[in-house]
Formats: C-alpha cells, sequence, structure tokens
C-alpha cells in the first residue's frame, strides 16, 4: 500500500479538526461542571447567612426583651421584614 504526502495531510487534518471539537467538549464540561460546585457553594453560603440572620434575630429580640431602645427596634424590625420577604420568594420559586 502507497501513502502519498495527500494521504497523510489529509490525516492530519482530520487529526486536527478531532483535537480542536474535543478540546471544545472538554471546556464545555468543565464549565458546567465549575458551575454545578459554584451553585453548591452559594446555596450552602445562603444556608449559612440565614442562620446567621436568626443568630442575629435573637440577640436583638433578647436586647430588646432586656429594654434597650433605639436602634435594636428599628433593626430589628427591619430584620423581621427581610426575613418574611425571602420566606415568601422562596415559597414562589
Amino acid at each position: 500500500m502507497y501513502i502519498s504526502i495527500e494521504t497523510i495531510h489529509d490525516a492530519a487534518k482530520l487529526l486536527g479538526s478531532l483535537a480542536v471539537i474535543g478540546t471544545a467538549l472538554l471546556a464545555l464540561y468543565r464549565f458546567f461542571e465549575r458551575d454545578k460546585k459554584q451553585g453548591k457553594i452559594i446555596r450552602d453560603i445562603q444556608e449559612e447567612q440565614t442562620l446567621l440572620c436568626y443568630g442575629i434575630r435573637a440577640c436583638l429580640q433578647g436586647l430588646a426583651e432586656q429594654g434597650c431602645d433605639g436602634p435594636v427596634h428599628d433593626a430589628l424590625d427591619r430584620l423581621d421584614k427581610h426575613l418574611n420577604q425571602k420566606a415568601h420568594r422562596e415559597t414562589a420559586e
């Protein structure tokens, strides 16, 4: 069997094309995997922030019960409003 230069050239073009397609597919796969990981990290951070908000709310409620005035009541009202709105947004989604 005789292999001409044109056959070698065609094989090189085919291999180059396959390499480009493979690289693009690998890049897409890595992108979606990274996106999944970031989504999980974001959900974990949101859950932690929710717990922190409830802890801060408990502290503000305790201060209000001890008779602290001024910004304590304002902050407690704003935090209650925020948590209520967030809870309604999550149930709507």
